[in-house]
C-alpha cells in the first residue's frame, strides 16, 4: 500500500500494515480460524474497527496468495433480493483483478440474471441491473453459492453487519443461508456485526438455524499503549512530535472507541507543521473544526426528526449513558413530555442507527453528534 500518504492517520478503508494499529493477536486468531475451515462471527459495536481487522487479514500472503476473499457491507440492505444484489455485485467486483477467465466463470454460473452482467472491449465487467431486475432471489443466491463452491481458489466472505438479515420481510434468508453454508466445502464466512444482543440471538440460541455453527470471536477496544505508540511513531516519521497525552486524553474522551480518535488525530496531524509539535492544548479547536465541518449535516438530521424523537435524543445526547429512560427522575431532569412518549421515540431512534443500547445503557452511536447537540443546548 502507498507509503506515501498526506496523512498517516486514515479514516476510510484499509491502506496496509505500516497504517494500521496492533490487532496482531485477533489477526492471527482469525487468520488461523478460517485457514482452517472455521465459520467466524465477529462482534463488537460499530467503528472498533472490524471490518478494517478482516481487510487486514485478507491482505496477509497466507489468505491473498491462496484465496479469493470478499467483503459484503449489508448494513443499508432491506430485503433478499437487496442482499442478494449486494453479494453478486461484490463478487463481480473482487474478482476483477484475477482476469476475465475468473470473471467469465461467475457469469456463466449466474444463469438468471446474465443479462445483468456485461464486458466492454477491454472486458472489463460491469453489474448493470438493478435490485428490481433479481426476479428470484433465492435462485440467484443459489447460485452464486454455486460459483462459490465450484471456484477455482477457496473462498472467505465477510459479510458485514450481519445482524441486518434479521429485519428482512418473511425472515426466511437466515434458514437459507445456513443451508447454504452447511454444505459450501470451498467457502468459509465471517458473519460481523455490532449489534450484540442481535447477534448473539443469532448465534446461541438453540431455537436460531445458526446456532453452534460459528466460531464466536469478540473484537475489544484497542489497548490505550498501543495506539499512543502507533500515534507517536506516525508523528515522528513524518518529522512531528506528538505529546503522549494527546492520545491519552482522546482515549479517555472517546472511551477507546477508534474512529473517533482516529478521526481527531487525522485533524490534528493536518494542522501540525513539519518539525512542530502536537499538545493537549490542540484537541479542543481540533473538534471544533470535526464538528463545524459536519454541522450542516446534524441540523438537517434534527430537522427531520419527529418532534418527540428529537427532544428524547436532545436528552439522551445530555446525559452522556441514560438509564431508565421511562423512569419519572428521567422525564422530570430533561422537561420530557411523558415516559409513553420515550416508549414510542426510543424504538424509531435505535431503527434508524442514532442510538445505541448495551445492556439497559441508552448512548448516541454518533459521538461527534453528540458534542454538537450538547453545544446548542
Amino acid at each position: 500500500m502507498s507509503a506515501n500518504l498526506s496523512n498517516p492517520f486514515v479514516t476510510t478503508g484499509y491502506a496496509g500494515p505500516d497504517y494500521f494499529c496492533d490487532r496482531e493477536s485477533e489477526a492471527a486468531d482469525l487468520i488461523r480460524l478460517l485457514t482452517n475451515g472455521n465459520n467466524v462471527a465477529l462482534i463488537s459495536p460499530r467503528r472498533y474497527g472490524k471490518t478494517d481487522l478482516i481487510r487486514h487479514c485478507f491482505s496477509q500472503p497466507q489468505i491473498k496468495d491462496k484465496y479469493y476473499t470478499f467483503i459484503i457491507d449489508i448494513y443499508s440492505t432491506k430485503s433478499e433480493a437487496d442482499f442478494v444484489y449486494r453479494l453478486g455485485a461484490s463478487v463481480l467486483d473482487a474478482l476483477k483483478p484475477y482476469g476475465r477467465k475468473a470473471l467469465e466463470t461467475f457469469a456463466g454460473v449466474l444463469s438468471s440474471v446474465k443479462a445483468g452482467i456485461s464486458f466492454d472491449v477491454a472486458g472489463n465487467p460491469s453489474w448493470t441491473m438493478s435490485v428490481g431486475d433479481i426476479a428470484s432471489p433465492h435462485t440467484t443466491l443459489e447460485e452464486i453459492f454455486a460459483y462459490l463452491n465450484a471456484a477455482e481458489r477457496p473462498c472467505l466472505i465477510a459479510i458485514d453487519e450481519f445482524q441486518q438479515i434479521t429485519h428482512y420481510g418473511d425472515g426466511t434468508l437466515e434458514a437459507s443461508l445456513r443451508t447454504y453454508v452447511q454444505y459450501s466445502n470451498n467457502a468459509h464466512f465471517i458473519f460481523s456485526g455490532s449489534q450484540r444482543h442481535l447477534m448473539g440471538q443469532m448465534f446461541t440460541s438453540p431455537a436460531r438455524p445458526f446456532y453452534q455453527s460459528v466460531a464466536l470471536y469478540n473484537l475489544s477496544l484497542l489497548p490505550e499503549d498501543k495506539y499512543t505508540d502507533f500515534c507517536v511513531r506516525l508523528f515522528e516519521q513524518r518529522g512531528r512530535h506528538l505529546d503522549e497525552q494527546v492520545p491519552h486524553a482522546l482515549y479517555e474522551r472517546f472511551e477507546g472507541v477508534t474512529y473517533y480518535m482516529q478521526r481527531t488525530m487525522n485533524e490534528l496531524f493536518s494542522t501540525t507543521p513539519e518539525g512542530a509539535a502536537c499538545s493537549i492544548e490542540d484537541i479542543n479547536s481540533a473538534l471544533d473544526r470535526i464538528i463545524a465541518s459536519s454541522a450542516i449535516i446534524y441540523e438537517d438530521l434534527m430537522y427531520q426528526l419527529p418532534e418527540k424523537q428529537s427532544i428524547v435524543l436532545r436528552a439522551i445526547a445530555k446525559e452522556g449513558k441514560a438509564q431508565n429512560l421511562t423512569s419519572g427522575k428521567f422525564v422530570r431532569r430533561y422537561g420530557l413530555l411523558s415516559p409513553s412518549s420515550i416508549k414510542a421515540a426510543v424504538p424509531a431512534l435505535l431503527e434508524k442507527g442514532l442510538l445505541t443500547n448495551e445492556k439497559g445503557i441508552y448512548q448516541l452511536y454518533d459521538k461527534f453528534l453528540e458534542m454538537w447537540l450538547n453545544r446548542q443546548l
